[in-house]
């Protein structure tokens, strides 16, 4: 048994690390609440990073670096980070095993995950975590299995240890995403579709009782949006971009039809390849025994800087026919200073990895 004579804690923040931007926020426990007391962004230029994957570790440690520097609200005094990885390099897979102990399951997962994953062990780092399930079989245990390439994992290891952090924890964007928009005070939750709607690719998670059960990557993002809209007008990307913000998916006048017109082959492929792999949750779930928790997918919840996009909410709920909300990341934490409230769907992924720095941070 460890006993902490000295009463240590040290002391982490988050970092979301994707293809266009970085994002940290460092969250403090006080009084037993989350407080947001750190936050910053910063552009990655093109080329850094390519569909997760870090091309510069050099050049992207500069960029934590002077991120770090220029944080606003209190100063980050320690190295000590939780980072995530990139949602479209990884493979989930809940999988059934006889009931053993935690150990055994360990060992167990790697026999195993050969039969799942689309790479070779010897390639990959693997990771689980136990999944409980309401009126699961007695005899069995249910694990959520990820695995991530060592190379991509290596990389983002290596661009922190660049820039002089020492990461304690690394974990896939769904898991971050979701630890922030789901009130952490609930026990369970109904089977629920998480779109999260990036500059370029959209996250698609679904959530279950008490953890993730599908996640995937598609390739059309809000970024495709302004494209589309560039392209059809024949206007720079940055007033594409202006323009997208001001008039979203709406009919009202000449500029705005107009601006909704450009829209729609991007936006209905998204829709499109929504419903695909809705189906293909759907008609995975009712013939697997792991999904005795829920299978129809109840709720809609939209997050991501995209998500914002005027209209859109209302377009995927008329679209699927479900209850759809823009989720809320600020639900588990108190904001001090001036963090930008407007902004915060943009922050989901940081203030989920914060959380768990947070969490961390109290166990030593």
């Amino acid at each position: 048994m460890l006993v902490n004579i000295l009463n240590f804690k040290i002391k982490s923040f988050g970092l979301d690390i994707s293809d266009r931007s970085l994002k940290l926020v460092q969250i403090e426990k006080r009084r037993k609440k989350n407080m947001l007391v750190s936050f910053g962004r910063i552009d990655v230029p093109p080329g850094i990073i390519k569909a997760g994957e870090i091309k510069e570790p050099e050049k992207l440690s500069l960029l934590i670096k002077k991120l770090i520097k220029n944080v606003e609200g209190k100063k980050i005094s320690s190295p000590y980070v939780v980072a995530c990885l990139p949602e479209e390099k990884t493979f989930s897979q809940v999988i059934i095993l006889p009931k053993m102990t935690e150990r055994e399951a360990k060992q167990a997962i790697r026999f195993e995950a050969e039969k799942y994953i689309p790479y070779s062990v010897e390639d990959v780092y693997l990771d689980c975590q136990k999944v409980i399930i309401e009126n699961a079989q007695r005899d069995k245990i249910y694990v959520l299995l990820v695995a991530l390439p060592k190379k991509i994992v290596d990389r983002c290891v290596k661009s922190l240890k660049l820039a002089g952090l020492k990461p304690i924890s690394l974990e896939v964007e769904s898991q971050s995403t979701v630890r922030a928009i789901f009130d952490q005070k609930k026990e369970k939750f109904p089977p629920s579709l998480i779109l999260d709607i990036g500059a370029t690719r959209t996250g698609f998670m679904i959530f279950s009782g008490t953890s993730l059960r599908f996640t995937t990557s598609i390739p059309v993002s809000s970024g495709s949006f302004t494209k589309s809209i560039s392209k059809t007008l024949k206007i720079d990307f940055q007033k594409a971009e202006e323009m997208k913000i001001k008039y979203g998916i709406s009919k009202r006048t000449k500029k705005a039809r107009e601006v909704f017109e450009a829209i729609i082959p991007p936006l209905t492929d998204l829709t499109e390849q929504i419903k695909k792999y809705i189906d293909y949750y759907h008609t995975r779930a009712q013939k697997d025994p792991s999904f005795v928790d829920g299978i129809k997918i109840e709720k809609i919840f939209l997050t991501g800087g995209g998500a914002k996009m005027k209209g859109l909410k209302e377009y995927f709920q008329e679209e699927f026919g479900l209850p759809t909300y823009l989720a809320d990341p600020l639900i588990n934490v108190e904001v001090l200073g001036n963090f930008p409230k407007d902004q915060a769907l943009e922050y989901a992924n940081a203030i989920g990895l914060a959380l768990r720095a947070a969490q961390e941070n109290e166990l030593y």
